[in-house]
């Protein structure tokens, strides 16, 4: 391979380091309207009177919108492909607040202190109920979240809203109850995975127009520009074919940018008063007024035999999705599906899973999505048995690991057909150097040192359902224009698909231009979620690269009066393969392309889709070793080696970069961050000052190795990298602190305090 498999730099990474005005707010127009939005104080409230008459009528205010001026279609902000899943349980404004942020009216002009002046000058007044905080005490709780008569599902997911359980479900395989009665030892605990921030840098932000036919344009960062459309359209009641999303770069998103959060604010302005409008949320409203990742206490059994075989596995998951249901019953989902599987070899497993209504911000999407919760509670469960076992821990999932050719039970019954984990073991065992520091040294009276670890896998795509779609193009000049829907959102995307898009036409990187997404002009892409980009859109480039080059071949083959099946093409030129030299059988790729635009030329182009029947997920083995202090129980990651399974990677940088990120993210959820809220509902860590993200001083070194497999149903072998990267640390780290002082923290975050108040407990 030539470009795949590369280094190459990312084909932005000149605009991105100068500086270029490339990002949403950059482009908005200077006489945008600016959009602000007046919010709830209450958790739990029904809006009794609003009065907007003085705030319309202040200077520089072009309209005031209330609940009372929205379409009433039910919707769901989640970007998921349709039928969603999700429940529809939104409206733009609703008379009835859920959380505290929830919107209450939306209000323009001309400048953001005319904006603001005018807010303080609505009143409302609230009829306050009793709302819900605690996830554990949802069900069955006096006050309903949602007693509206229209909430609506797509399908049965379980739902009893009366109840406020959202959804419900799960899936058992073998006789669990008879295999923990055969069991020798059984670990049985709960594990409490609180809710966290996406925290990408770029904040939310929308800017509307419309165009001279009067369609709604809407520029957005977002990772799922055709679901925005989609979205729109329902919520505001018109036809998609009246919406036009354009996606330019965005400043990360995490999965914070697969929910539609900012969009229909400035969209049912523009709709109101025919003119531009913006809203750009502040790290205020992006911590209060979005959504998190889902808090979720995951109950784990795990029973064995005296030899470390597995006999049985349950898990069972209690999920808050706060105050709307957004990715509820997907995100749940994960906790189960791609942990259970690592396992498969247990001779029974059951999951099970609820997801409960609160009154606490809307959870969402974030990178791991579910899984991430779900392996922290399962391998520090696994983690745990090693210890009552008196077995290493590594040697215990060694003895129990799935193996390539397997039928996975527990991952939709999918065949297994790479897999190079055990490898990731064994390479990240010898990096870290886990047989002369497992499990601690004391290196003083009042520091130790110790290591811990941890397996994940994720998946890549979802399978029968994502769908990517491209179009390549050659253009006169003999380079090529990739057409795409899907999002780069700082994930280097852009990139691996033109090195795809390069490798597969054999030319040089600088001959791929990379189109940015515009649902008018670009091939449908379910979107950049998923773990699903390099693996389906991947698939997508390779399709139709290999039509063009057949397309290449035959108009060349009318041009040279030979049999395209005589001829053969390498990126420069198409030649008869047995006369490579005989110019009158060999024309030139750009005399070709030169000569398909004149006269009674044939533009040549060729599009392909691609949606895949399996998921093949990607592997880890994270290893840590911290530095505790006992006295402070303060914990410093001094080492993390993060050894991936992700097929070929496409970039090696890339990769490498993707692991390292996930793996700080995973760090900093381990030991720092934790959405918490007051008795009355309000968000207590609503910035950075609160809520603690780590810094470069907070790590120590992070080393990155591939082990690499080849998935046959992956574009050059490839499966995801985004996602799987994030799982590890925060069981690992647990692990870690276990061996460090004999304590065991299964709450999120593992702040110093935690550890403090455990050892203390202890002693």
């Amino acid at each position: 391979m030539r470009i795949v498999n590369t280094a190459v730099p990312k084909v932005d990474a000149m605009a991105l380091v100068t500086g270029k005005p490339v990002y949403t707010d950059d482009l908005a127009p200077k006489n945008c309207l600016i959009v602000k939005l007046l919010r709830s104080p209450h958790a739990f409230a029904k809006i009794c009177d609003m009065d907007t008459a003085v705030a319309a009528q202040m200077p520089g205010i072009a309209c005031v919108i209330t609940h009372r001026d929205v379409p009433r279609h039910r919707f769901t902000m989640a970007g998921q492909s349709y039928p969603e899943p999700s429940p529809y349980d939104r409206l733009i404004l609703d008379q009835i607040v859920r959380y505290v942020g929830d919107p209450v009216a939306i209000v323009a002009g001309t400048t953001e202190k005319e904006v603001e002046k005018a807010m303080r000058e609505i009143t409302v007044s609230y009829e306050v109920f009793e709302p819900v905080l605690d996830p554990e005490k949802a069900l069955d709780h006096p006050s309903v979240i949602h007693p509206e008569k229209d909430w609506h599902v797509n399908f049965d997911i379980g739902s009893q809203v009366e109840r406020n359980l959202c959804c419900s479900g799960g899936f058992e395989s073998g006789d669990t109850g008879a295999e923990f009665s055969a069991s020798d030892v059984i670990v049985d605990e709960v594990y409490h995975v609180k809710a966290n921030s996406q925290a990408m840098m770029e904040t939310f932000r929308t800017y509307t127009y419309l165009d001279h036919n009067n369609r709604l344009t809407i520029v957005t960062s977002t990772q799922i520009p055709f679901h925005i459309r989609q979205i729109a359209a329902r919520a505001l009641g018109i036809p998609k074919q009246n919406i036009r999303v354009i996606k330019p770069r965005i400043g990360a998103g995490f999965g914070a940018k697969q929910t539609l959060i900012s969009e229909l604010f400035p969209a049912i302005v523009t709709l109101t008063t025919g003119k531009p409008a913006k809203i750009v949320f502040d790290r205020t409203e992006s911590f209060i007024g979005s959504t998190s990742r889902h808090e979720m206490i995951i109950r784990v059994k795990v029973g064995a035999d005296k030899e470390g075989k597995l006999l049985a596995i349950h898990l069972h998951t209690l999920s808050n999705t706060g105050a709307y249901g957004e990715h509820a019953p997907t995100t749940v989902g994960l906790s189960g599906h791609k942990t259970l599987p690592l396992y498969n070899k247990a001779k029974a497993c059951k999951f099970s899973y609820q997801v409960v209504y609160t009154n606490t911000m809307s959870a969402g999407a974030f990178r791991g999505y579910g899984a991430t919760q779900g392996t922290f509670a399962l391998e520090s469960a696994m983690n745990e048995l090693a210890a009552k076992l008196g077995m290493d821990p590594l040697t215990l999932r060694l003895k129990n690991l799935l193996e390539e050719g397997e039928i996975l039970t527990a991952y939709h019954g999918e065949k297994l057909n790479s897999c190079a984990l055990e490898a990731c073991i064994q390479k990240g065992r010898e990096m870290i150097g886990w047989e002369k520091k497992f499990p601690c040294v004391r290196i003083s009276d009042t520091k130790v040192r110790a290591v811990g670890a941890a397996i994940t896998m994720q998946g890549s795509s979802i399978p029968n359902i994502d769908m990517a779609a491209v179009e390549v193009r050659l253009q006169d000049d003999a380079y090529y224009t990739l057409m795409i829907g899907a999002t780069d959102m700082g994930t280097g995307c852009d990139t691996i698909l033109a090195q795809i898009a390069a490798e597969c036409l054999e030319c040089e990187l600088d001959k791929i231009i990379v189109s940015g997404v515009d649902t008018d002009h670009s091939p449908y892409d379910t979107g950049s979620y998923a773990s699903s980009t390099t693996f389906l859109t991947g698939m997508a480039v390779v399709k139709a690269c290999e039509r063009l080059k057949g397309k290449i071949i035959r108009a060349a083959g009318l041009r040279l009066k030979t049999d395209p099946a005589a001829l053969a093409f390498d990126g420069r030129a198409i030649f008869n393969d047995n006369e490579k030299d005989d110019e009158k059988n060999r024309i030139n790729l750009d005399d070709l392309a030169k000569s398909l635009v004149v006269g009674a030329g044939h533009c040549l182009s060729a599009t392909a889709s691609h949606s895949s029947p399996v998921s093949p997920p990607p592997f880890m083995a994270g290893f840590v070793e911290i530095e505790m202090d006992l006295e402070t129980g303060k914990t410093h990651v001094i080492d993390y080696v993060g050894v991936v399974d992700c097929g070929t990677p496409i970039n090696p940088n890339l990769a490498r970069l993707q692991t390292e990120g996930g793996i700080v993210q995973g760090i900093g959820m381990a030991l720092f961050e934790d959405i918490t809220y007051g008795k009355t509902g309000k968000m207590m860590n609503n910035s950075f000052m609160q809520y603690k993200i780590p810094s470069r001083l907070d790590l120590g070194e992070i080393r990155v190795a591939f082990q690499s497999s080849y998935e046959p149903a992956g574009p050059f072998g490839a499966k995801s990298i985004g996602e799987v990267v994030i799982n590890t640390p925060a069981p690992a780290i647990a692990h870690a602190i276990t061996n460090a002082c004999g304590i065991h923290l299964r709450t999120l975050p593992m702040t110093a305090e935690n550890i403090l108040m455990k050892i203390r407990e202890k002693q």
